[in-house]
């Protein structure tokens, strides 16, 4: 009856010693003092920026991975910032403009000839020279409007267009400006945690506050402006067609047109037109490469859309200068030598290695869709982290000593028992931690603290179980198999419903609220296996050795 086949216990003892050599680099790691840059990770104490590494000379077929510390526990840096997403106004309306002078060029012997006006953000205004054609105006640029989903359903328009004398105005309408703020600020959210994922830093917390604010904290950033830079940074990436290329930088654009200076040609300035053909948002690749002669470049690809738009326009416009725009500054305007077909190109310039993979890295991220204004910044040192780590250690080991001491003085030689698989199950909590790369918090440490407590409750399920079947006048084999059996459905329905509690809190929470849930469900399931199968073997294998006629729990 308690026999356990040898592949079984084979696994059970694999998984322990798998779990513990993960966790034992946590023991021995010490703090390494390195330069302050994005991907700094701060020491547990102390001002100089540090990295923790596995002291000594760490053999090369262990794993080193260390647990990562969250912001509250190693110090780092916090931004609160509000995304402007009024910006974005300009930019729809200068990427409709095209459609518009397009769809009207037929018209011109009803509505007469038409030119852009200087307008507020957010409004493109045009001057008929036929007043009298107004009404066909305003019905071909309303024919250009799309139905928009609102919570009240669909019927409203993206675009208001009225007409006064001889002008015609468009601007987005009210509902298109809500649903465009809001997809502003989630757009704007998940570049931000593109970027700082990019450069290397761990588990940071980013989370929308508001209308259109960003909360942004990352562990092991040296600074907040270091933090800022990252995000800063637009990368937005255009390809514009060129105007004209002169020395002033205040000459006349006209309207449809700005006039930008070169990225790499001091005292140059181009003048290009206002509406690109293609942006970075078609992007689908930017790597770091070289190009002909062996010097730093940008590889990139378009997706479909994007690629056929290149392909189209430089087939029609072969021998005419073509701007390469990166934040509003012209890195290249290259003659236009053949018909581009495939979507993909190269980005040249006198660019170092670092410049170029970095560049890589911001248009793979994407550029922000309006600006960011940081309304709040901090850089916050380890020392309160230390202070939090050990109280945690204090927390930790006296509930941990109190549940060995209960265990022991309540079920005797069983209790030792548990209490081993107790000190597995803390060792596999933290193995697992440094498996899949999860952050450590303090919610986190007081869900390590929760699973001491919790991890013996199975074990009490299964003992006094064990202790019923013996006053029943079971044997000591008997008693022990049937309290296994008795107690498995109690456990899995109190481990089940915990563990999905769990789930829900790192679903739909954040920050700290994950941190518990990481840790709390971990602990749920190393306490499991503990319970159900560790001590299990333990007591088999003690059973199989002694053959007690009699046991007392």
């Amino acid at each position: 009856m308690l026999q356990i086949d040898l592949w079984k216990r084979v696994l059970i003892w694999l998984v322990c010693v798998t779990g513990l050599l993960l966790a034992l680099p946590n023991a021995f790691y010490t703090r390494v003092e390195q330069a302050n840059d994005a991907a700094t990770e701060i020491s547990l104490k102390g001002e100089s920026p540090e990295r923790l590494e596995v002291a000594g000379q760490w053999p090369a077929l262990l794993p080193s991975s260390l647990v990562n510390l969250g912001l509250d526990l190693r110090g780092g840096a916090h931004l609160l910032a509000e995304v402007k997403v009024a910006d974005v106004y300009a930019a729809r309306m200068d990427a409709l403009w095209p459609e518009v002078r397009d769809a009207l060029r037929p018209e011109r012997a009803e509505v007469g000839t038409f030119r852009r006006q200087p307008a507020p953000d957010g409004q493109i205004r045009l001057k008929l020279s036929r007043p009298e054609g107004m009404a066909r105006a305003l019905e071909v640029i309303r024919g250009l409007a799309t139905p928009i989903t609102t919570l009240t359903g669909t019927g409203a328009n993206d675009i208001t267009v009225s007409g006064s004398g001889d002008i015609v105005t468009i601007e987005l309408s009210e509902p298109e400006k809500l649903a465009s703020d809001d997809r502003t600020v989630r757009q704007a959210l998940e570049i931000v945690r593109r970027r700082i994922d990019e450069v290397g830093t761990r588990e940071p917390t980013i989370q929308r506050q508001g209308a259109d604010r960003i909360l942004i904290q990352v562990p092991g950033i040296g600074s907040a402006s270091e933090l800022k830079e990252i995000i800063g940074t637009t990368a937005q990436l255009t390809f514009n067609p060129v105007v004209g290329r002169g020395a002033d930088a205040d000459a006349p654009a006209g309207v449809g047109n700005k006039v930008i200076p070169s990225l790499d040609e001091s005292g140059v300035f181009y003048t290009v037109e206002a509406a690109p053909v293609v942006t970075g948002e078609e992007l689908v690749d930017a790597q770091p490469s070289f190009d002909q002669n062996g010097r730093p470049a940008v590889s990139f690809r378009f997706n479909t859309t994007g690629a056929r738009k290149f392909g189209d326009y430089t087939g029609e416009n072969i021998g005419s200068p073509f701007a390469i725009v990166l934040d509003e500054e012209v890195v290249s305007a290259p003659v236009i030598q053949a018909h581009i077909a495939g979507g993909s190109g190269i980005i040249t310039g006198n660019f170092t290695i670092e410049e170029s993979t970095n560049m890589a890295i911001l248009l793979r991220a994407g550029a922000l869709p309006a600006g960011l204004e940081f309304l709040e910044e901090r850089t916050i040192g380890p020392e309160l982290g230390q202070d939090s780590i050990d109280a945690g250690k204090v927390a930790t080991i006296v509930a941990f000593v109190a549940v060995l001491v209960f265990m022991a003085l309540s079920y005797g030689m069983f209790g030792l028992f548990a209490n081993v698989a107790l000190i597995l199950n803390i060792g596999l909590i933290f193995g697992a931690l440094s498996l899949i790369g999860a952050t450590l918090t303090l919610p986190g440490i007081a869900g390590i603290v929760l699973t001491v407590g919790m991890a013996v409750d199975a074990n009490v399920l299964i003992f006094e179980r064990i202790r019923e079947e013996l006053k029943a006048g079971r044997g000591p084999a008997r008693a022990i198999d049937e309290g296994y059996s008795k107690a498995l459905s109690a456990i899995l329905d109190a481990n089940i419903t915990t563990f999905i509690t769990a789930v829900i809190l790192f679903a739909m929470g954040s920050g700290p609220v994950r941190g518990f849930a990481i840790t709390l469900g971990l602990g749920i399931m190393t306490s499991v296996f503990t319970a159900i199968f560790v001590t299990r073997l333990i007591i088999v294998m003690w059973f199989e050795r002694r053959r007690p006629k009699t046991i007392e729990v």
